[in-house]
């Protein structure tokens, strides 16, 4: 199954059927080095949606989003543990592009565009309970953020009052982006504290 939305009629259409879909599509195989194996979780209950890059090789093996140390890194900044990640009634995993993408010059290579456009617009519309968005790199802030209030990933980090209560801008959680944290104190002094929070109201109704 290959072409996301036209393959369900949308009076047909739930988050179990689509998500079911999803994980057969094959729709840009051929282009991805280690094949299609598209890794994601989603909950018609879930209260914060996560929106990243693509998954590294280590997740495509596994077939678990942000099963790595980049996923442990985000569990820290969420302050949550693991079973509530991986909780579908908390959290939808829903990154830009489904499949391991490939390695590139200086990392993994970009999300694959087709993944955003086959399903995330079908996708959206059936997590009725989501209460915030993490939009994860500039993958996903290029994508959902408005033109007029893009900056650069660093701008939407410094600026993510603007976008509270339902979005919230982050770096990347990845080793690599440890030089990025180092300029930055700002992040761990301002953005996390604000973000652990946030997550706890959303996810508890919990306020400190």
């Amino acid at each position: 199954m290959a072409h996301g939305t036209a393959m369900l009629k949308m009076e047909e259409q739930n988050v179990d059927s689509i998500y079911s879909n999803i994980l057969e599509c094959r729709h840009c195989e051929a282009q991805l080095p280690c094949g299609a194996n598209p890794v994601l979780t989603l909950g018609a209950n879930a209260k914060i949606l996560i929106i990243g890059q693509a998954p590294g090789l280590k997740v495509h093996q596994s077939g678990i989003p942000w099963n790595d140390q980049s996923g442990r890194e985000l569990r820290s900044w969420l302050g949550v543990s693991e079973a509530e990640f991986y909780n579908v009634d908390n959290f939808a995993i829903l990154p830009m592009g489904f499949c391991y993408p490939g390695k590139g010059k200086n990392g993994d290579l970009p999300p694959r565009p087709e993944c955003a456009a086959l399903w995330h617009g079908a996708v959206l519309p059936l997590l009725k309970n989501i209460k915030l968005t993490l939009l994860i790199g500039k993958y996903a802030q290029q994508h959902y953020l408005s033109a007029a209030t893009n900056e650069s990933l660093t701008g939407n980090v410094r600026n993510f009052e603007k976008y509270l209560p339902d979005v919230l801008p982050l770096p990347h959680p990845s080793p690599r982006n440890f030089i990025w944290k180092a300029k930055n104190p700002w992040f761990k002094e301002e953005v996390l504290p604000v973000l652990q929070t946030r997550v706890k109201e959303v996810l508890y109704g919990e306020r400190t």
